[in-house]
């Protein structure tokens, strides 16, 4: 039941966000928006400038990167066995490569392990970002309608401003500028309200989620690889990092996050059973109450 706790306050915070939109009809991309360009700038600054720089932000992205090809490769191969189209395996993708470490896995990281695994879970939501802003966009335009190209890519990631709050961040703590405690507070308050918001549209955007016909074969494909494979594969990678237990923890817990959605937008944008996707999330986050706290409970909390 403790275990349970830790993941009940941040589905109290995604239930305040569900029924406000159910209630209200509020306008997603507008708050969203917000939240991107106007808020994770703040907070992943505050996280980079005030983390010194080591060996670990190697080994978080390197990890990072390594579960990514692992499980595409994995997804790939099951796609390529079951015969399904190139639309469908872009929609699985999606799907079992990316995790929600920011609305989601952020929140829980900070509620299990404190403010210390929380700047790391930050650093792994940008690295995440970055992946998804690079790789998620090939991946959409392998199965989709439009086509993506290394031009395309590259825009979208100068576009984010979470990458150049983490950049200035790190920028300032190289060059050794201090700045005033007061200035720190005012990006630390917007920084501190982040997270709550994204988590509040998490909840707005799978109120927005439509039951439908789908093929259960590919939801479960899905659903096993995210978030039963990826936490396994997280446990074989960590085992072979000199990093400190708190970030292995860290790492294995982001793993074991259900679909991250953000990944139904790409879906949107380029055509890739939207609608699927958009489900699969739903589902799997309602599945977290069940392999988050066991997860937890293997991780010794």
């Amino acid at each position: 039941m403790g275990l349970l706790m830790i993941v009940l306050p941040a589905f109290l915070i995604f239930g305040s966000g569900y029924i406000g939109q159910k209630v209200f009809k509020l306008d997603i991309k507008s708050i969203s928006t917000m939240a991107l360009y106007l808020m994770t700038p703040f907070l992943a600054f505050d996280t980079f400038y005030s983390n010194p720089l080591n060996m670990d932000y190697f080994y978080m992205f390197l990890f990072t990167t390594l579960l990514v090809v692992l499980l595409s490769t994995i997804t790939v191969l099951i796609g390529k066995l079951s015969r399904s189209d190139r639309s469908r395996i872009s929609a699985m993708l999606l799907g079992t490569v990316f995790p929600n470490s920011g609305n989601y896995g952020a929140p829980v990281v900070l509620f299990a392990f404190g403010a210390v695994a929380f700047d790391y879970a930050v650093i792994i939501m940008v690295i995440h970002a970055f992946l998804m802003n690079t790789i998620g966009i090939f991946i959409a335009s392998f199965g989709g309608k439009e086509s993506a190209s290394m031009k395309d890519a590259l825009k979208s990631v100068l576009r984010m401003p979470v990458l150049y709050g983490a950049l200035l961040g790190v920028l300032l703590q190289v060059i050794h500028v201090e700045l005033p405690a007061t200035i720190l507070g005012g990006i630390s308050l917007v920084g501190d309200a982040t997270i709550p918001t994204v988590m509040l549209i998490l909840g707005m955007q799978l109120a927005e989620v439509k039951r439908q016909k789908f093929q259960w074969s590919y939801i479960g494909t899905v659903s096993l690889i995210r978030m039963v494979a990826s936490p396994l594969l997280a446990i074989v990678l960590v085992s072979f990092m000199p990093v400190n237990e708190v970030i292995k923890s860290v790492f294995i817990l982001l793993a074991a996050m259900p679909v991250a959605a953000n990944t139904t937008m790409l879906a949107v944008q380029f055509d890739v059973e939207p609608d699927l996707l958009s489900f699969t999330t739903l589902l799997t986050t309602l599945m977290s109450l069940l392999t988050i706290p066991l997860t937890l409970y293997f991780l010794g909390v």
